[in-house]
């Protein structure tokens, strides 16, 4: 596989960067069970990428909850202040964006969740999000219309950029099938480091298909090797 140079770096935040998709897990299934409901992998699968609102209007419709989309997120609401500021970053993400900040490779955050979200997970890695040029929020940012998979989060993130990047000139770096078809619709190569359950078949659209980010090698999309 022939990969191309690229000069600017776009991360997603959930599942890929921090260990956070185990946490929504629980505090959606603490939510439906309250209702009697359970909250399926199937129904995870299906929403991963999505933005907040998308993914109570769906958990609501699919499980027929006797709540509307506002309700399901302020119940939700209550369990990420238990839950997210125990959150823990992701083997190899601190390595991986420490390496390219120091080497002078511009980043940055391109995520579905809100601000308020991304602040309440990052609480104790404050130096981390501070690595990152900008950050897009998907959820609160009045530019990015649609979550993934539409592009415009990717498009929006590489944009702010000072030089302007074109797409192509851009990498990013995703954990969930929405986020790749998003960046590929973007005219972005993407690499995906999936949850182990996804199905291969579903990832024949990633530039490449890590199990871990402290797989990565930077030199092959012409990035600075680690020393």
């Amino acid at each position: 596989m022939t990969y191309s140079k690229v000069t600017h770096v776009l991360f997603d935040l959930d599942g890929l960067l921090v260990d956070s998709e185990t946490l929504y897990t629980a505090a959606f299934s603490n939510v439906c069970a309250k209702y009697d409901k359970n909250f399926t992998w199937e129904l995870k699968k299906s929403i991963l990428g999505f933005q907040g609102h998308e993914c109570a209007e769906k958990i609501v419709k699919c499980l027929s909850l006797p709540i509307d989309k506002d309700e399901f997120m302020k119940e939700c609401y209550k369990q990420y202040e238990v839950l997210f500021p125990q959150v823990d970053l992701m083997p190899g993400a601190k390595k991986l964006v420490e390496h390219l900040h120091k080497s002078g490779v511009p980043i940055a955050l391109a995520t579905s969740s809100s601000q308020e979200s991304v602040e309440m997970k990052m609480q104790n890695h404050k130096e981390f999000l501070a690595l990152f040029h900008h950050k897009t929020m998907g959820s609160s940012d009045p530019d990015v219309t649609r979550g993934k998979p539409d592009p415009s989060i990717f498009l929006v993130c590489a944009s702010r950029f000072p030089d302007k990047p074109r797409p192509e000139d851009c990498l990013v770096f995703e954990d969930a099938v929405n986020g790749m078809i998003a960046a590929c619709a973007a005219n972005m190569q993407v690499v995906v480091v999936p949850d182990p359950r996804i199905e291969p078949e579903l990832l024949q659209g990633a530039t490449l298909v890590l199990k871990s980010l402290e797989d990565f090698q930077p030199e092959l999309f012409g990035l600075p090797p680690y020393e």
